[in-house]
């Protein structure tokens, strides 16, 4: 494998793929990012000057342009990640969602198709298409029990309908085309360069400047953790070894609720920079989020039996490198911070009209 393109490599899981790709496994990277606000180069920065990394300015929906550029490029793999992935700005503006996540999706494997129909011998068997999405495409669970690759889709949310809608196409393009897809479903992911308006870098972020730290709810809604950097390992592992036509389950088995969070980043924050007063007084409960799961929770029996890979971080250790990279990167958190997004409520449904 010489030359992998990924789409959405500026943002925070395609970057930590980038890097994995570039840094550790030596691998020349074509980045398609169409930089909206919540990708930035410096998240790509770390191994730009490695000579391996070249990124793309372009929209995944502009079809001629993405066939255009596979052409050129000659990839032996995509890796497809660009998304709007943001639940809460999903729910005040869902046509963001509708168009990169179900358009651009199909603009992606159409070009792909129409490469791969090209290709001949070792390089047409060699050839996989990577489609990465979300757990959220199953709906919510209840008290116990896991998802599996075998859960039917129920989606709640306007995001996660745009992901189901890109999970169905990319699985009938395999099986209408025989284009070579892989699927993979991934618990939350948290760790360096996550864009600061999702929980754990809000909260972080909040925390350190003493302001209020909203938790939806109760708290008591759970997720299971995925530290980004184990994420991406499994996504490189897939690209290379997985089964066309099937699905694999990521999960970093660290089911904790929304509270449970949040109090973990205020002890670790009072552990390493201590205040006047504990952080926990800032926690701060606030209506919760329409159509929002109770609980998430990963079975990656199939991942870890059939491809090898283990998580690498637990939650505690994962946290813990997080919450340090905050701590000495405000260059690249504080400009997001003032300029793109300072720390607002999100995703208020907004009342229908009479």
């Amino acid at each position: 494998m010489s030359k992998v393109i990924v789409t959405g490599g500026a943002g925070f899981i395609g970057s930590a793929v980038v890097r994995h790709l570039v840094r550790d496994l030596g691998v020349e990277v074509v980045v398609i990012d169409k930089m909206t606000y919540a990708a930035t180069r410096g998240s790509i920065a770390p191994v730009e000057d490695t000579g391996r990394v070249k990124l793309i300015v372009e929209d995944i929906c502009n079809q001629a342009q993405m066939a255009e550029i596979i052409a050129r490029e000659k990839p032996q793999q995509i890796l497809h990640l660009a998304a709007e992935s943001h639940v809460d700005r999903s729910i005040s503006g869902p046509q963001a969602f509708i168009e990169t996540n179900v358009t651009g999706t199909y603009s992606m494997l159409e070009a792909a198709r129409a490469y791969w129909n090209g290709l001949t011998g070792a390089a047409k068997d060699a050839f996989r298409f990577l489609h990465v999405s979300t757990d959220e495409v199953y709906g919510s669970l209840g008290d116990t029990g896991l998802f599996t690759e075998e859960t039917p889709y129920d989606p709640s949310s306007p995001y996660s309908a745009s992901k189901a809608a890109s999970d169905h196409l990319a699985k009938a393009w395999q099986r209408t085309y025989g284009l070579p897809v892989v699927v993979s479903n991934c618990s939350n992911n948290y760790g360096p360069y996550h864009f600061p308006e999702k929980l754990i870098p809000l909260v972080t972020l909040n925390a350190l400047e003493g302001k209020p730290l909203p938790v939806y709810g109760k708290g008591d809604n759970i997720r299971d953790w995925l530290y980004v950097e184990d994420h991406a390992r499994a996504l490189a592992m897939i690209a290379s070894k997985g089964r066309p036509g099937e699905t694999y389950n990521v999960g970093g088995r660290n089911e904790r609720t929304n509270l449970q969070v949040v109090e973990a980043i205020c002890d670790e924050l009072d552990r390493v920079m201590p205040g006047a007063a504990p952080r926990r007084n800032l926690i701060t409960f606030v209506a919760d989020r329409p159509g929002h799961d109770h609980r998430y929770a990963i079975d990656a029996t199939k991942l870890e039996g059939e491809l090898g890979w283990r998580a690498q971080e637990n939650f505690e250790s994962g946290l813990r490198k997080t919450i340090a990279w905050y701590l000495e990167n405000e260059a690249w958190w504080a400009p997001l911070r003032k300029s793109v997004y300072s720390g607002q409520r999100l995703g208020l449904a907004e009342k229908a009209p009479a």
